[in-house]
C-alpha cells in the first residue's frame, strides 16, 4: 500500500508519517486489490486495518485514551441485533445456504481467527460460552445463528459497549445512552433466524416508511415515528426522552453503575428498558 501511494521508506516512522499525509481516497483504493487477494484466507476483521481514518487523519492515540475529549458531549451509541450477519456470511458462507450445514469445526475456526492473539485457551473458552445453549443435538439453524452472533459481538456489540463505558467513566456533566435495534429484517431471501441487519435502522430513522408508504406496514411507521422522536430530542436537548417530540417510553441514561439500554422496535414500552 505504501508503494502504491509513493510512501515506501526504509524508516518505518517516516513511512507512517507519509501515509498520514496521503490522500485518503488513494490510500483506501490502494488496499482494495490486497483485500481481494486475502479474501477467504482469514476473517473479515483482517480486511479493515485502515478503518481508523477520519477525513484523512489517523486517530492520534488508542481510542480508549481519548474519551476525555468527549467528556462534555452527550453520547448515544448502539447496535443492530444482527449487525455482524453480512460479515459472518463472508467468513462462513454456509450459514446462508439452505442445503448446507455449518459444522462445529467452522464455528471453532471462526473463533480461532478472531481470537488468534489470545491463543487456544481463548477459542475453548469462547466456544463453551457460545455453545452453552446448543444441547446434545443442536438445530442446524441454531449453529448458523451462533456464527452471526459471534461476528456481531466481536465487530459491533463489545466495542460499542466498551465505548459507552469509557464515555460514562469520563463524562463531565454529559449523558450516555445505549440502545439495541431489534426490528426483524425486511430483506427477502434471508434465513428465518436473521434479525436486524447492518444499517437496517437507517430507513426508519430517516422516515422512509412515510415517504414510501406502499412498501411498509403500520408497524414500520410506528417504529420510524419513535426513532425520529428520540433522535431529534437527543439532537435538541442531549436527552432522547426530553424535547418537543413525544416518545413511547423514558430512555434512562447509561452510567458507570447502571448499564441500561433501550430495545428499539415497533413495540416500545417501559419493558423495553
Amino acid at each position: 500500500i505504501a508503494l502504491k501511494v509513493g510512501c515506501w521508506r526504509m524508516n518505518e516512522d517516516v513511512m507512517i508519517e507519509c501515509l498520514k499525509k496521503s490522500d485518503p481516497v488513494k490510500l483506501t483504493m490502494a488496499g482494495k486489490i490486497d483485500v481481494l487477494l486475502i479474501l477467504g484466507k482469514g476473517t473479515v476483521m483482517d480486511l479493515i486495518e485502515f478503518s481508523p481514518v477520519i477525513d484523512g487523519d489517523f486517530i492520534p492515540d488508542e481510542p480508549s485514551k481519548l474519551f476525555h475529549n468527549a467528556a462534555k458531549f452527550d453520547f448515544m451509541a448502539g447496535v443492530n441485533s444482527m449487525d455482524g450477519h453480512i460479515f459472518a456470511g463472508v467468513d462462513v458462507p454456509s450459514i446462508n445456504k439452505k442445503t448446507a450445514n455449518t459444522t462445529v469445526k467452522s464455528v471453532q475456526g471462526l473463533l480461532a481467527g478472531l481470537t488468534r492473539e489470545k491463543g487456544g485457551a481463548a477459542v475453548e473458552s469462547a466456544f463453551s460460552v457460545y455453545s452453552s445453549n446448543w444441547g446434545s443435538h443442536p438445530d442446524p439453524a441454531v449453529i448458523k445463528k451462533t456464527v452471526a452472533d459471534i461476528e456481531t459481538d466481536f465487530l459491533f456489540l463489545v466495542p460499542t459497549q466498551i465505548a459507552l463505558q469509557l464515555h460514562a467513566n469520563n463524562a463531565s456533566g454529559a449523558r450516555t445512552f445505549s440502545y439495541l435495534f431489534s426490528m426483524k429484517t425486511r430483506i427477502p431471501g434471508f434465513p428465518s433466524w436473521v434479525q436486524a441487519e447492518h444499517a437496517e435502522d437507517l430507513q426508519y430513522l430517516f422516515g422512509k416508511p412515510f415517504s414510501m408508504p406502499l412498501i411498509y406496514f403500520p408497524r414500520h411507521r410506528d417504529l420510524s415515528k419513535y426513532m425520529i422522536a428520540y433522535w431529534t430530542n437527543f439532537a435538541r436537548t442531549g436527552d432522547p426522552s426530553k424535547g418537543e417530540s413525544r416518545v413511547p417510553a423514558v430512555w434512562p441514561a447509561f452510567t458507570e453503575n447502571h448499564r441500561v439500554y433501550l430495545d428499539i422496535n415497533h413495540k416500545i414500552s417501559k419493558s423495553s428498558v
